[in-house]
């Protein structure tokens, strides 16, 4: 059995015995009285959480969370966090839950409580000029790379491929030496770079390669809430089984990611 799974299995059966205790009311009874499920979301990470032109928060993640109020029959609220803050917001009890595109980490899962199984995944990918003509990592060889000072991105893109890292400060520096054609591509986050490829401005760029070293994205509860962890992580093996992320994936213009194809047919098979 792998940690993942012991891991859920183990919260299942706190859920249990929680269920067969008279406790204190929960968050879900909570939300149940107000009539409405406050939820922590991306207002700035196209197509994950991102305002239209209306300014209403819209995207993959407000439409997971639309799927949780639906499911307590109750109305929804979107709160837009930041990485800086949206830990704290659902610690403070300014949230009930929080879909914000956070990588499941351990030093994280001592802050939340991040629900089993992973919602979904990112990894190292390289947002590259068309013209460049990228179909496979090793063609990074010898070729000016841009990134970020520090990240590890770098690090297997050069040893590995052999890229010729041309390290900035900030993302903003780095997109700026793309467009200058000081580099081909720019190393980063997959999910960071689908975002920025909704934007006609990189209507001559692309994500040629396949994405290399997944980081799963887990959603969080406060720790403590027993009852929500079990009905989000049924919730989470529902959308894994029913196609949903794939779908939504498919809605907002992005090619069905490995994570979320797998996690469909590990689910589907359980059927």
């Amino acid at each position: 059995m792998n940690f993942r799974l012991a891991k859920v299995l183990a919260i299942s059966l706190i859920v249990v015995f929680m269920g067969g205790q008279a406790v204190l009311a929960d968050v879900v009874d909570d939300i149940k009285a107000r009539g409405k499920l406050i939820v922590g979301v991306k207002a700035d990470y196209k197509p994950y959480g991102f305002r239209d032109t209306s300014g209403k928060i819209v995207g993959i993640e407000p439409e997971l969370a639309q799927d949780v109020a639906d499911m307590l029959g109750v109305k929804l609220e979107l709160i837009p966090v930041v990485a800086s803050n949206r830990m704290e917001f659902l610690k403070q009890g300014k949230i009930d839950l929080m879909i914000a595109t956070m990588t499941d980490r351990p030093d994280r899962a001592r802050m939340v409580f991040i629900v089993q199984p992973n919602y979904y995944s990112s990894g190292t990918n390289v947002l590259a000029t068309k013209k460049a003509g990228l179909k496979d990592w090793n063609d990074l060889r010898g070729k000016p790379v841009c990134g970020i000072q520090g990240s590890f991105y770098n690090k297997k893109t050069g040893q590995e491929f052999g890229a010729e890292i041309v390290a900035f400060k900030g993302t903003a520096e780095s997109l700026t030496a793309l467009e200058q054609g000081r580099c081909i591509g720019f190393v980063y986050d997959d999910s960071f770079i689908i975002a920025r490829l909704q934007d006609p401005k990189w209507a001559d760029y692309e994500m040629p390669l396949p994405t290399i070293d997944d980081a799963p994205w887990g959603l969080a509860v406060k720790h403590g809430e027993y009852r929500f962890y079990g009905m989000m992580s049924e919730m989470i093996m529902k959308w894994h089984r029913d196609g949903r992320i794939v779908e939504l994936e498919k809605k907002y213009g992005i090619t069905p990611t490995p994570f979320a194809v797998k996690m469909n047919q590990k689910y589907s098979d359980k059927k």
